[in-house]
């Protein structure tokens, strides 16, 4: 498991023990909530950015027994100099959840309870809701014949194709796809299912449509590297692990030839994934099972879904008397 970054430098405005407390904190967080490094780097440098503020704005060292006697004018004069600096919603929204979670656990840990925390709004964020890519466009990004006037080997244009035909077709992140091992991937008529890991080392099943299986082992035929089966099924030109951003360039100069906007990421591949089944019937709750979202609000948000949408639904589905 990747190691978290040292999350102390730069706290010469705090007492050495709540600098432990954040490392004990970091650790608890990345063994029994099992975040991702990038997540506690954020949590850990949020916090830091507080602690730093907290002891210019008091004008002393930032204990335990001072950090308990938070007050919620403290929490809002932090928030109002971060937007100041023109940090966003969300990224507050952010610093205040890393925050709580720092406070429940000394909280738990008997070190005090911080309740100015609870006393605090979270920012508003407005809804930025997801751009899908047109069915048609989105078929073409897992067509190689798209790239065929590149300076490319055609292995690595089956590979590309392979890789978003996985995105698109079976809604995977990308970090998903390129986690693969060639031993989870099934050989086309001999399975319909993978077993993906997602946020959170979360496993999770999703099926694979055969076409999208048939491009995947195109790809695995004309490889010229060794894939063995505990190694990665998709790798780069010298035979290493592909890398996420090759990927992304692909995707930038596909959309350039296609006339489509900056929008078509290989996220949206994934967006265009839920947003079209549902819009031809599929069920939200799957949608939610099969992208690996762990609350249905955020399906709801991710697919664009409205108001009236699921109350159709509703309408629909739920047993009259």
């Amino acid at each position: 498991m990747a190691r978290l970054a040292d999350p102390l430098p730069d706290l010469a405005c705090t007492a050495s023990d709540v600098g432990q407390q954040i490392v004990r904190w970091l650790a608890h967080l990345r063994a029994e909530r099992r975040l991702s490094p990038k997540t506690l780097e954020a949590y850990a440098r949020d916090v830091r950015q507080c602690l730093m503020f907290l002891g210019q704005h008091w004008g002393e060292l930032v204990t335990l027994k001072r950090f308990a006697a938070l007050e919620p004018g403290d929490i809002r004069a932090f928030m109002a100099a971060r937007r100041a600096e023109d940090i966003g919603g969300r990224s507050l929204m952010r610093s205040l959840a890393g925050l709580r979670s720092f406070a429940r656990f000394l909280e738990r840990e008997g070190l005090g309870k911080i309740g100015a925390l609870g006393a605090i709004r979270a920012p508003k964020v407005g809804k930025s809701l997801p751009k899908p890519i047109h069915m048609s466009a989105a078929k073409r990004f897992a067509d190689a014949s798209e790239r065929a006037g590149e300076d490319r080997e055609p292995w690595i244009w089956a590979r590309d194709a392979a890789v978003m035909a996985l995105l698109y077709g079976s809604g995977l992140r990308i970090s998903e796809a390129l986690g693969l091992k060639r031993r989870d991937v099934p050989q086309p008529g001999a399975g319909d299912v993978l077993v993906v890991t997602g946020k959170g080392n979360k496993t999770r099943m999703v099926p694979v449509l055969q076409n999208v299986l048939a491009l995947v082992h195109e790809y695995v035929a004309m490889c010229p590297h060794s894939l063995p089966p505990e190694g990665p099924i998709f790798v780069g030109a010298r035979g290493g692990p592909l890398k996420a951003r090759i990927i992304q360039l692909v995707m930038a100069r596909m959309r350039g030839a296609l006339g489509l906007p900056d929008s078509a990421t290989p996220h949206a591949l994934r967006h265009s994934f839920a947003t079209h089944l549902l819009s031809r019937g599929g069920d939200l709750r799957a949608i939610q099972e099969l992208l690996g979202h762990a609350s249905l609000s955020t399906t709801q948000i991710y697919t664009g879904i409205d108001s009236e949408r699921l109350l159709e639904v509703y309408r629909t589905a739920h047993p009259r008397a």
